[in-house]
């Protein structure tokens, strides 16, 4: 195996076992759930967003597979402190880097799923908590 994929694998299964940002925020005000019946997989996503529209706190629950974990996980931390279109120009990077197996020039952890593009089904494992995301910025403010 390459030392870049290694590096790809380590990136995952950290976040799978030692998942970032698990929980509740006490200070959510914005929640989206996402689910995948073709494999079980199922998340919620918490946001909550400052006066000026940017996320300040974000947290999961779910449950699933390696995958679906570990990019919701991930997600989590690339999406904190992004407004909506920014979180979405995010998403929009990485559903082309496990579409077509290409990482971006400038790499970053989004690179270590390259790899999903290898198993269709796998995309919408990776994906499922993005688009919980991008949903739970659409919701109106809760208390």
């Amino acid at each position: 195996m390459s030392d870049l994929t290694d590096l790809y694998q380590s990136v995952i299964l950290d976040h799978n076992k030692r998942p970032r940002n698990r929980g509740r925020p006490p200070t959510a005000n914005r929640v989206a759930t996402g689910d995948n019946p073709s494999c079980g997989d199922n998340c919620t996503v918490y946001l909550h967003l400052d006066p000026a529209g940017r996320v300040d706190a974000i947290g999961f629950d779910g449950s699933g597979c390696a995958i679906s974990q570990a990019s919701t996980s991930l997600m989590t931390t690339q999406v904190k402190g992004k407004t909506a279109s920014e979180a979405e120009a995010l998403f929009n990077e990485f559903k082309q880097i496990v579409t077509s197996g290409h990482p971006p020039e400038e790499m970053s952890d989004l690179a270590a799923f390259a790899g999903v593009h290898a198993f269709p089904a796998r995309i919408k494992c990776a994906t499922l908590g993005w688009h919980a995301a991008l949903e739970a910025f659409k919701q109106p403010a809760s208390a």
